[in-house]
């Protein structure tokens, strides 16, 4: 098994996975030029917008160059800016480009094939003010109008606002043949309040159902359900229903696969006031793209006690208009996150997303849906080194440490009994380590760089542990001079090891790949510590102030003593007082184990 797990220690050193964020914060807007909308899962504002549009022209010439400033009598944090002809503003392609002022806060985008006929922020960071220069092109149009997109918080931004339209010289101003107020919101229906709360009555019988916990209560803050019925004669559409706690949002996604990514997303978002539902389109591990409430009908929400409940019609083929939607008459896995949310933004799930455990039919026959937080490798991965660090390995430390004069002379397959129990409990601890280890990347495909500091003990305690058996075969005689460097250096390496295997096990249950319930799986995990303390510091003050001193100083008073009929007695008192110690321990440590396995399976 050691080149095995070297070769996994190899791999998880060189192998680093990276994870791309996206996220419209960086200015990267180049997606929506056409519309200027942000795809942020809401609707543009209708109200007088705080922000303005000036050029120090009213006029040009081709070659000119514009002055052009956007600011406000409040901050924003994104924007995009362009430039059309005012006569048709039924094309949407950008006239001129433009120069910066200042590199740090903005950039130049690509709109229309056509380089730097665009600007936009860098950053979410605050501005008030943005100057930049327009180029006007020797083909400009006679009349050339300015417009601009401004987010003041994630949920808060304006379309397309106006600007100054500026005419070439010798060209008489009049008003642009369209009207230039921001466009209509998307044709979706407006929100409604829910009559009443969700239930899971005809779950199964009417409609299917995934719920976490099973048979929950969709009232419960603690519930997350989702329910889908299929709607009319033909089954041309599917209403769904989804719950869970109210602090942030709650989401579901269709996928085809178990991993993230490529999936057509749901979303109930809250501000704490009111609630926004939407659809999104997540490609890979990263934020949701192409946010909007296009698709949706029959939108209504409820926001109360606690809990967020939504409810929307979906049509089961959309249009070629909404090419991130998938069609609802195919199978897909289902799954439910629910995470934080600021200004109607959301941010990363908190954990493991509840997974459905086989792929649904959506139109297909009602059935209630099972699933699980926690994929199978990962849990395989907490229970093996559970196995190892809280029993084998403990069990198999304290022999070598305190029973050695226990079994001073009893023999197994040439050796004695204490040096085969302790070796057979490490290596299979060592075992247990170098397959528990080799999972999570069989998992990931890769490194996990979301996982904290657990990943880097948990090689540092696979790499100690294969030091150990090494520094095994290496080790001098019993009477040799050395022999003391190997017994200090092995019992030295055997401590660090278990300490750090704890830490890590502390950090582990954590993980949102496999968190276990808190607080109580971190008050186990202390009682486990406790409890082998307990042991350890009971032993050592039988070893170092109860077994007589000078009675074991040397091979022949240890043999008289045993022999005299005080020794007997105290031999077998003592050996029956630390053989129920070993006991207690062993069973004290399973049931612990099992606790947490239980927990384990149970995600």
């Amino acid at each position: 098994m050691s080149p095995v797990g070297l070769s996994c220690l190899f791999i998880s050193v060189l192998v680093c996975h990276w994870v791309p964020a996206g996220s419209y914060s960086n200015g990267k807007v180049t997606k929506v030029c056409g519309s200027m909308e942000p795809q942020h899962g809401s609707s543009g504002q209708a109200s007088p917008s705080p922000y303005r549009l000036e050029t120090n022209s009213s006029t040009f010439r081709p070659g000119d160059q514009i002055q052009v400033i956007l600011s406000g009598t409040s901050h924003f944090k994104g924007f995009l800016l362009q430039a059309r002809g005012a006569s048709n503003q039924g094309l949407v392609s950008t006239v001129g480009t433009f120069t910066l002022t200042d590199q740090k806060k903005t950039q130049l985008l690509t709109c229309n094939k056509h380089q730097g006929s665009a600007v936009s922020h860098t950053s979410d960071a605050q501005q008030t003010e943005v100057i930049v220069i327009w180029h006007a092109p020797a083909d400009a149009p006679t009349q050339v109008q300015f417009f601009v997109s401004v987010v003041s918080q994630y949920n808060v931004f304006w379309v397309k606002l106006p600007g100054p339209i500026i005419y070439q010289h010798g060209v008489t101003p009049h008003p642009p043949q369209t009207d230039t107020t921001p466009p209509p919101v998307q044709p979706t229906t407006s929100p409604s309040i829910l009559p009443g709360p969700f239930t899971s009555e005809g779950c199964g019988q009417s409609k299917s159902c995934l719920l976490d916990p099973p048979d929950c209560d969709p009232e419960d803050p603690q519930c997350f359900f989702l329910s889908m019925t299929t709607e009319g004669p033909d089954k041309m559409s599917v209403t769904f229903e989804l719950s869970g706690p109210a602090e942030g949002y709650v989401s579901f996604a269709l996928s085809r696969d178990t991993w993230m990514g490529d999936d057509d997303v749901y979303m109930c978002v809250t501000d704490g006031i009111r609630v926004s539902v939407s659809a999104a389109f997540v490609s890979g591990r990263s934020h949701p793209e192409d946010q909007s409430q296009s698709g949706l009908a029959s939108v209504s929400w409820r926001l109360v006690d606690g809990v967020i409940q939504c409810r929307f019609s979906r049509l089961v083929k959309l249009s070629n208009q909404e090419p991130a939607r998938y069609d609802l008459d195919q199978a897909y896995f289902l799954f439910l996150a629910h995470g934080r949310a600021q200004y109607g933004r959301v941010w990363k799930h908190t954990q493991q997303p509840f997974i459905s455990s086989h792929t649904k039919h959506i139109t297909g026959a009602p059935e209630v849906l099972g699933g699980s937080r926690g994929p199978i490798l990962m849990k395989l991965h907490g229970s093996l080194m559970l196995l190892a660090w809280m029993l084998t390995g403990s069990v198999g430390t304290f022999i070598a440490s305190f029973y050695k004069p226990d079994w001073p002379k009893q023999t197994l397959l040439g050796q004695k009994v204490w040096f085969q129990v302790h070796r057979g409990l490490m290596m299979l601890t060592v075992t247990l380590t170098i397959v528990a280890f080799c999972l999570p990347f069989f998992y990931r495909k890769g490194w996990s760089k979301h996982a904290g500091v657990h990943p880097y003990l948990g090689c540092c305690v696979l790499t100690l542990s294969l030091i150990q058996p090494i520094m095994a075969l290496i080790r001098p005689s019993p009477d040799s001079l050395r022999r003391y460097i190997f017994n200090w250096g092995h019992w030295g390496v055997g401590t660090v090891t278990e300490v750090l295997a704890v830490a890590a096990m502390f950090l582990g249950m954590r993980q949102s790949s496999l968190l276990l319930p808190q607080p109580w799986a971190t008050h186990v995990l202390i009682g486990y510590v406790v409890w082998l303390a307990s042991f350890r510091f009971l032993l050592l003050m039988h070893k170092h102030f109860y077994i007589p001193k000078s009675a074991l100083d040397t091979d022949d008073q240890q043999a008289i003593f045993s022999q005299s009929e005080h020794g007997r007695c105290v031999n077998v008192k003592v050996s029956i007082c630390k053989s129920l110690i070993l006991a207690a321990l062993a069973l004290g440590n399973s049931a612990l184990v099992g606790v947490l396995l239980s927990a384990v399976a149970h995600i």
